[in-house]
């Protein structure tokens, strides 16, 4: 019997990774993830003896610790404001393969959210990204509503045209959303930017 192909963690991860991008949580069948990466049914179980869940959950992990690394890190930073959103702009379009990649977060999540194995992750990714986008602006000299509404509205802009891109089959839209991000953060509130409804 042929001895299973032997792969770095590193690299498996990413082609698990990207079959959950394609087809999600649900359409990734043990022969999708066993054909992307290579190995047999049997080396998949006995690397991850907690099957798919276990597979997208070590993703997932791997994907929040990126989030932590590229985009959290460098919106923490003493550089200026504008260099920081550049930063997480450029980590953006590294991670997603300027649109070529669909969202991760989008892609296991469950019909019910709230109930799915990675809601926790997912909801403390998007939390962590929104507050440190949010302290960023309020640094910047915007008061915390504002701040809060354009974090919250810049998440909602990038994951949303990942979700067109993926659509409409073009990347353009990923692309038009991270050239006008930093405008769309810092803009001054008398151009007409949009602004916080009240509850």
């Amino acid at each position: 019997m042929a001895r299973p192909a032997k792969i770095e963690s590193s690299a498996l991860h990413r082609k698990l990774s990207d079959v959950f991008r394609d087809v999600g949580y649900e359409g990734a069948s043990l022969a999708l993830l066993s054909e992307a990466t290579g190995l047999q049914r049997a080396s998949l179980y006995h690397r991850f003896p907690g099957g798919k869940e276990q597979m997208a959950l070590e993703v997932m992990t791997g994907a929040e610790q990126w989030l932590g690394e590229h985009i959290l890190a460098p919106l923490a930073s003493d550089a200026p404001p504008e260099a920081r959103i550049r930063a997480m702009i450029r980590g953006l379009d590294d991670f997603y393969s300027g649109g070529r990649q669909a969202c991760l977060l989008n892609m296991l999540s469950s019909p019910r959210a709230d109930r799915g194995p990675f809601a926790r992750l997912i909801r403390n990714a998007l939390k962590a990204w929104i507050e440190a986008l949010a302290a960023l602006l309020s640094e910047a000299g915007f008061d915390a509503e504002t701040a809060r509404f354009r974090a919250e509205r810049a998440v909602a802009l990038v994951q949303g045209s990942l979700v067109l891109a993926r659509g409409m089959d073009t990347t353009r839209p990923f692309r038009n959303c991270l050239a006008n991000l930093e405008r769309e953060l810092l803009a001054p509130r008398s151009d007409g930017a949009p602004a916080p409804t009240s509850a």
